[in-house]
C-alpha cells in the first residue's frame, strides 16, 4: 500500500525568485521565470509552489489573484516594497526585451521556515541569476536551496538579464545546482566570463565536469535545442509555429523536461515533450497560456 501511495504521489516542484507583472504592449501578464516554471510544471501534474515576495499594493493583490485563478500554490511574503514589474517590448520577430524595475519586494525575500520545509521535500527546484541580483534575495535563495535533497533536480536556469549578474554569482549558483540551462546568447556570455573556447558540446562537458552537473540544457531559439548529460546527448530542431511572443517559452521548456524526467521518461522523450510545450507557449500570448 505504501509503495502504491509513492507511485501516485505528485512530484513537488518549487520555483524561487522573482514574481512580477510583465507589462506588455497588449497589457500586463503575471510572470517571473521561476514562477512560470511552476505554472507549467503544475499544468503537467506537479504539486507546484512559488516562493517569492510582493508589496502591499494593488499589483501585489492582483498577482495573488492570478496565482489563485491558475491554482498555483505559493509561499509569498508581503513586504514594504513595491511588487515587481518589468516593461516588455516585443520586436517584430516576437523576441522580448526587458526593462526590470529595481528595489522591489522580491529583492528582499527572507528564508522562512515554511520555505525551508518545502525545499527539504522538493523533487525539483528552479532558480536563476535575476532573483539573486540583491544581497538579501541572493542569501535567501542560496540558503533555501542548501536544504534541497541531493536527489532533487536543482535547476539553475541562468536567465541573464541586463547587468544583474557576475562570475562570482554564477559560480555560487553552479555549486548549488545540478542542472544548468541557458540559451545560445548566454552560452557565449559564459564562454567569455570563464575564458572558454571550443564547441558547444565541449563547453557543456566542461561545466558538467567542473561543477558536478547532471545535465546542461542549451536552447537556440527558432533553430534547435540540445540536452547534454555525461552519458547522452539529445538534439532536436525547434518546431516551426506562428510565433505570437516567446515570453515564458524557455521556462515551459524547463518545466516539461524536468516533469517528464520525474515521470520516468527517457532523456529523448523528455526533450521531445519540452520542445512541444515550448512551441505551444510561443504560439500564444504571455507566459501562462491555458492548456487545452
Amino acid at each position: 500500500m505504501e509503495q502504491m501511495k509513492q507511485q501516485n504521489k505528485k512530484p513537488v516542484v518549487v520555483g524561487i525568485g522573482e514574481l512580477l507583472w510583465d507589462l506588455l504592449p497588449t497589457g500586463k501578464t503575471a510572470g517571473g521565470a521561476p514562477i512560470n516554471f511552476v505554472y507549467h510544471a503544475s499544468r503537467l501534474g506537479a504539486e507546484g509552489y512559488a516562493i517569492s515576495a510582493i508589496g502591499d499594493d494593488d499589483n501585489g493583490r492582483d498577482i495573488l489573484s492570478e496565482l489563485d485563478k491558475y491554482k498555483i500554490q505559493y509561499l509569498i511574503e508581503k513586504l514594504p516594497y513595491p511588487t515587481g514589474t518589468v516593461h516588455v517590448d516585443i520586436e517584430d520577430d516576437g523576441i522580448p526585451h526587458y526593462t526590470i524595475t529595481e528595489r522591489v519586494a522580491w529583492d528582499h525575500m527572507s528564508p522562512t521556515s515554511d520555505a525551508v520545509d518545502l525545499a527539504e521535500r522538493a523533487d525539483a527546484i528552479c532558480f536563476g541569476a535575476l532573483g539573486q541580483r540583491c544581497q538579501q534575495s541572493r542569501e535567501t535563495i542560496q540558503a533555501i536551496l542548501s536544504f534541497a535533497p541531493d536527489s532533487a533536480y536543482r535547476l539553475f536556469d541562468i536567465n541573464l538579464r541586463q547587468h544583474y549578474y557576475n562570475k562570482v554569482l554564477i559560480e555560487e549558483s553552479l555549486y548549488l545546482a545540478n542542472v544548468l540551462k541557458m540559451n545560445d546568447d548566454e552560452m557565449s556570455e559564459l564562454k567569455n566570463l570563464f575564458g572558454l573556447k571550443g564547441t558547444e558540446e565541449e563547453v557543456a562537458n566542461w561545466f558538467m565536469e567542473n561543477y558536478n552537473l547532471r545535465m546542461v540544457v542549451l536552447t537556440a531559439g527558432a533553430d534547435y535545442s540540445t540536452v547534454y548529460t555525461p552519458d547522452e546527448v539529445s538534439t532536436l530542431a525547434t518546431p516551426k509555429v506562428d510565433v505570437v511572443d516567446t515570453v515564458g517559452a524557455g521556462d515551459a521548456f524547463s518545466a516539461a523536461l524536468v516533469m517528464s524526467l520525474l515521470k520516468g521518461q527517457t532523456l529523448r522523450e523528455a526533450h521531445e515533450c519540452a520542445v512541444k510545450i515550448s512551441a505551444f507557449v510561443c504560439s500564444h500570448k504571455g507566459a501562462w497560456p491555458v492548456y487545452e
